[in-house]
């Protein structure tokens, strides 16, 4: 049995998840070789890494779509170690490597989006059992958490608001039982609320969609939250 964790309209989302691309994209060009091996916002990872983590996990989603849609599940990541691998050998690869890498990734998820019929159809993502529907929305927060990371200029201000919320939404869903998160209950400017964590007594954090997201997810300072103090989550993948 699947579960229906998230709902955006399907078309809507798949043009911010392009657009994010883009954005990435149109950040990451400057790059210059020795840059792509300075170290990213990500411990132990340098931006050559991020990259290249970033364009497997969309060979990694076209590969679970190519499958869903001829009615086979396969894990996202089949094989850790060679996962890990992917991951370094971007190490070894120029700048204008990388750029080509993340964009006939992208390109080459599109294509196996735009070949879906069926969005009902189950797929194994983020240890759930979700539907075809919910992979635009995890690769939305994978690139926007990982251009982060990059350390390249790009900050949660850049995002609309419905990105934002969904992102948001998304972290909630996908983090709703992490025992290792501080106990809070988020509201958001939005009106969006949900209670997150069981880390010692519940606070009341607000803020932004943007903020508490980018907050939530480890990756920006508490500023603009309200009744953070002393709060800090982890760096969430």
């Amino acid at each position: 049995m699947t579960e229906q964790t998230f709902t955006a309209p399907l078309e809507t989302l798949r043009k911010r998840v392009q657009e994010a691309t883009q954005r990435l994209l149109g950040d990451t060009i400057g790059i210059s070789d020795g840059d792509w091996n300075r170290a990213s916002l990500l411990p132990g990872w340098s931006r050559a890494n991020v990259a290249a983590h970033l364009s497997a996990n969309a060979d990694a989603l076209a590969e679970l779509i190519d499958e869903a849609v001829q009615g086979r599940s396969v894990a996202l990541y089949a094989d850790e170690e060679l996962r890990a691998e992917g991951i370094e050998r971007g190490s070894c690869m120029t700048g204008l490597e990388l750029q080509i890498c993340l964009d006939t990734s992208a390109g080459r998820l599109e294509r196996a989006m735009d070949a879906v019929t069926d969005w009902s159809a189950p797929v194994a993502l983020l240890g759930r059992r979700l539907t075809l529907a919910q992979v635009p929305m995890a690769r939305l927060s994978e690139v926007v958490a990982h251009h982060l990371d990059l350390d390249c200029g790009f900050d949660t201000g850049r995002l609309d608001s419905s990105s934002a919320r969904w992102l948001l939404q998304w972290a909630e869903l996908r983090y709703a039982d992490d025992a290792e998160l501080p106990a809070v209950r988020l509201e958001s400017t939005s009106g969006l609320t949900a209670e997150l964590g069981a880390a010692g007594e519940r606070r009341t954090v607000s803020g932004s969609d943007a903020a508490l997201w980018g907050w939530l997810m480890g990756r920006t300072r508490p500023d603009g939250i309200e009744g953070s103090d002393g709060l800090a989550p982890a760096l969430r993948a």
